[in-house]
C-alpha cells in the first residue's frame, strides 16, 4: 500500500501518529505500508474516509487519489422516458434542431409563459 505512505506524508503524519489515529500500532502502519500485512476492510473505509479517498486508491488498484465519484440516481416519469427513446430516433440534424428550439423556449422566460398559457 505504497499510497497510504505517500498520503500519510503529505498530512504530515509519522506512522506512530497514524497509528494512534486509529488505534494500531506503529508496526501495523509499517507492515500496511511495506506490504507485509494488510488491514481489514473496516480499517481501509476508515482510512479512506480520513484521506478523503478511495479504498481502490489505497490499495493501489488506481492512481487517481480522489473519491470515487457519487452516483446520483433520477428518476424519469414515463413520458421522460418516451421523449429520450424518440429523441435517440431523430437524426443528428433533427436533433441539433429540436435542440435549439428547446433552448430558445426555455432561455426567454416570457416565451415560456406563452407558450404554457397557450
Amino acid at each position: 500500500m505504497k499510497n497510504l505512505k505517500i498520503l500519510r506524508e503529505e498530512f504530515a503524519l509519522s506512522q506512530q501518529k497514524l497509528a494512534d489515529l486509529f488505534n494500531l500500532s506503529q508496526q501495523s502502519i509499517y507492515k500496511y505500508e511495506n506490504d507485509l500485512a494488510e488491514p481489514d476492510f473496516q480499517t481501509l473505509r476508515q482510512f479512506a474516509d480520513y484521506f478523503h479517498t478511495s479504498v481502490d486508491y489505497l490499495i493501489d488498484y488506481t492512481d487517481n487519489p480522489a473519491p470515487a465519484a457519487t452516483l446520483v440516481t433520477i428518476e424519469y416519469t414515463s413520458l421522460e422516458l418516451k421523449h429520450l427513446e424518440l429523441y435517440r430516433k431523430l437524426s443528428p440534424t433533427l436533433r441539433k434542431n429540436l435542440d435549439q428550439m428547446l433552448t430558445e423556449i426555455t432561455y426567454d422566460k416570457d416565451i415560456n409563459k406563452d407558450t404554457i398559457s397557450r
